[in-house]
């Protein structure tokens, strides 16, 4: 699961919580309001990744906000995320596309690449704003031809929403499907709702993904919609349709 579901919570709180829903992993939120955020000293990177070992979990992801084609001083975010990743033993860095510059973002992950091969980090493009469905984030991701170290995040919500069907989602990223958050939301209404109480074809992304192998992450938006139910209710749901299409 997500920490963005549990904003301002302490991350050994967090990780606790996700262990007691069966999770295996913790995607942590990258952001100045939480405990963890980019210039995070090396005894608190130290402390968050004992507490989230102490609960049984690993940390699958770092959830970053830095936008590749968007503007302002990208690289500089982009090394410090991934720097971050390397003291919380993190596999992963979410980053979002966040502008039409396709070729200002492909420089700008060029330019990190040797900081993700030296550190063992992979930076994931998630679908999302100026590139919501797969072929779009593919654009940025595939140039590269190294999955293993830029691919994609693929958001439920947002290919589904751009008219993206989930088959043609899973078809186009292909090797490049590197991570699948699970969300839901009514047809109309961005409003996060429990998976499985939405519009968005969760059962057949399932059944696209039971013979995948990667992360699959419940990303509960509590932090920009504070009214929605606490974080459990949604756990409970997400760990049912999992349960469902991954029985083993």
């Amino acid at each position: 699961m997500s920490t963005l579901g549990a904003p301002g919570t302490p991350v050994g709180d967090s990780a606790r919580l996700a262990a007691e829903h069966g999770c295996h992993g913790l995607e942590i939120r990258v952001h100045p309001d939480e405990e963890v955020h980019l210039g995070l000293t090396a005894a608190r990177a130290a402390r968050v990744r004992r507490e989230v070992a102490d609960a049984g979990l690993e940390i699958a992801c770092l959830a970053g906000y830095p936008k590749v084609c968007g503007p302002g001083p990208v690289v500089d975010e982009l090394r410090a995320l991934v720097e971050l990743a390397a003291s919380l033993g993190a596999p992963a860095v979410r980053v979002f596309p966040g502008g039409e510059r396709e070729d200002l973002g492909l420089e700008r992950i060029a330019a990190v690449l040797p900081d993700l091969r030296a550190n063992d980090v992979r930076l994931l493009v998630e679908t999302h704003d100026s590139h919501p469905t797969g072929e779009a984030a593919l654009r940025l991701v595939a140039p590269f031809g190294e999955p293993e170290r830029v691919a994609v995040l693929w958001d439920a919500v947002h290919p589904w929403r751009a008219g993206e069907p989930p088959e043609r989602t899973r078809r186009v990223l292909g090797e490049y499907l590197a991570y699948f958050q699970v969300k839901d939301v009514a047809a109309a209404d961005p409003t996060p709702v429990p998976p499985g109480e939405g519009a968005v074809p969760l059962d057949v992304c399932g059944k696209l993904l039971a013979d995948w192998s990667g992360w699959v992450s419940l990303e509960w938006e509590r932090a920009w919609y504070p009214g929605i139910a606490p974080l459990p209710v949604p756990l409970r749901a997400a760990a049912t349709w999992f349960a469902r299409w991954h029985p083993h």
